[in-house]
């Protein structure tokens, strides 16, 4: 680094003329290279790059940007933080309820010690949860687990009688009401190993009894995917909170988004590749096959994370440790490695979440309930900072049709 003069973030900011976010955003989009400081926690800019930027003014040939202050999640170099602590750190420490209550709250998201009494089990009205379990009735039982979410969700919300109540104690309780309920009203296929989120959720997802290496591996998928920044759904859902839509509201808008293959919905891509490659040696004809069809490999390359998802990553030791030497495992570090050969993009959590899904013996579509269920919490923590704004969020177009007469 001998020769380079490096700037805090809010010198490069103040340097650029925007504020702190754009700065963010710039360097998500590629535009800005960035270190961390010795710290480990301040971000530095190099001086050079941020005075050509300067002279050169706004980036060109980028889409147009919507910056949005939040306090929620700040992306970093390979993974996230919640609220300024590191996520990686929370999947290994905290369980998902913890978390998502310091997304809500600003507070502590640290495990309760040995001694301390755990709060209470979350839970969905008797009456609402009913009448979500009972609208499924008519519905196929092959249908993907994303698909019942939705229609659970607006089942619960109009059971809810306090879901237009929109301060923050209050979106706390539906969130808790809410979530519980996503969990509950999917069809039961096994006992649940204890009443967390991450057991209930695995006795919906899998017909086997959870191991506590691999349900630990499945609190920490949730706890990873809380939140981060300002995803596809959860900009549409902050859009939805702006409007003063109810928290259930923001949630369906929130899971409409989630489902789209460049989404949510490459974990699924990513489950149907694995299934693919029923022994390692299969690996090299799948991925050549998607590559063959201009398709992207599902599971592999994130526009924020360029060189690899800590996500990702953390998850897949966590499912190693659980199930050495599993098949499911081989064929996955089969599919890694020939993407590796390839020199193709690294991969990411919605890969893990697949390898995750196939060594459990979970359903089809797994991989999309965890991500949608987790990122509820997400969705409801940026709804309250909508709520709080109390303006309407409204992008502007840039008109490219004929001429107006």
């Amino acid at each position: 680094m001998g020769g380079v003069e490096w700037i805090d973030a809010a010198t490069a900011a103040e340097r650029l003329g925007v504020k702190p976010a754009t700065l963010y955003a710039y360097v998500s989009r590629g535009v800005l290279q960035r270190r961390h400081g010795e710290d480990g926690r301040r971000s530095l800019f190099s001086a050079e790059e941020i005075e050509r930027l300067a002279r050169r003014g706004r980036p060109r040939n980028q889409p147009p940007e919507l910056v949005i202050e939040s306090s929620i999640t700040a992306l970093g170099v390979d993974r996230h933080y919640y609220r300024g602590t590191d996520a990686l750190e929370l999947a290994r420490t905290s369980d998902f309820e913890t978390v998502a209550t310091r997304l809500w709250t600003a507070g502590p998201a640290t495990r309760p010690g040995p001694g301390a009494r755990p709060g209470p089990p979350w839970r969905c009205e008797p009456g609402a949860l009913r009448a979500a379990t009972a609208a499924q009735r008519g519905l196929p039982e092959d249908l993907l687990p994303l698909d019942r979410l939705q229609v659970i969700t607006t089942v619960l919300g109009t059971s809810d009688s306090l879901r237009h109540q929109l301060d923050p104690a209050s979106v706390a309780a539906t969130g808790r009401r809410l979530i519980a309920g996503l969990v509950d009203a999917l069809p039961q296929l096994g006992e649940p190993q204890g009443e967390s989120i991450a057991a209930r959720l695995w006795s919906r997802l899998c017909p086997h009894p959870a191991g506590p290496g691999l349900l630990a591996a499945l609190q920490a998928a949730l706890v990873l995917l809380a939140d981060h920044e300002l995803a596809a759904s959860t900009l549409a859902a902050r859009v939805a909170a702006s409007a003063r839509a109810d928290p259930y509201a923001v949630v369906l808008t929130g899971l409409g988004v989630l489902g789209g293959p460049l989404h949510g919905g490459a974990s699924y891509g990513a489950e149907r590749l694995l299934a693919e490659v029923r022994e390692p040696r299969q690996a090299e004809r799948a991925v050549t096959e998607r590559i063959r069809r201009g398709e992207r490999v599902p599971g592999f390359g994130h526009s924020v994370y360029r060189n690899g998802d800590g996500r990702g990553g953390l998850l897949l030791d966590l499912i190693k440790e659980a199930a050495p030497g599993h098949e499911r495992v081989a064929a996955g570090e089969a599919v890694l490695a020939e993407m590796r050969r390839r020199r193709l993009p690294e991969r990411n959590i919605d890969f893990a979440l697949a390898i995750l899904a196939a060594v459990s013996g979970m359903v089809s579509g797994a991989g999309e309930a965890v991500f949608a269920v987790a990122r509820a919490a997400g969705w409801l923590a940026h709804a309250m900072e909508e709520y709080d704004r109390g303006t309407l969020l409204r992008l502007r177009a840039s008109y490219t049709g004929p001429p107006i007469t």
